[in-house]
């Protein structure tokens, strides 16, 4: 016996078997919806935002210095 997963978009029963290939989706309607909200960013861990410095690529807080310099 297959087992069923409800579907994270339209909670129909999905089989959850290799002859199914959008598992854990019922179709790929339902994997291009989830894929799009996550292109969205409607799926978000929440926290307090993060500063713009640490989204520059600014390397002055690193935990390790920089390599030295080869003469």
């Amino acid at each position: 016996m297959v087992k069923k997963v409800k579907c994270p978009t339209c909670a129909r029963p999905a089989p959850w078997s290799p002859e199914n290939a959008w598992r854990p989706f019922c179709s790929e309607r339902c994997r291009q919806i989830d894929l799009g909200a996550w292109a969205a960013e409607k799926f978000a861990i929440p926290g307090a935002p993060l500063e713009t410095d640490d989204l520059s690529g600014d390397s002055s807080g690193r935990l390790f210095p920089p390599p030295p310099s080869v003469n």
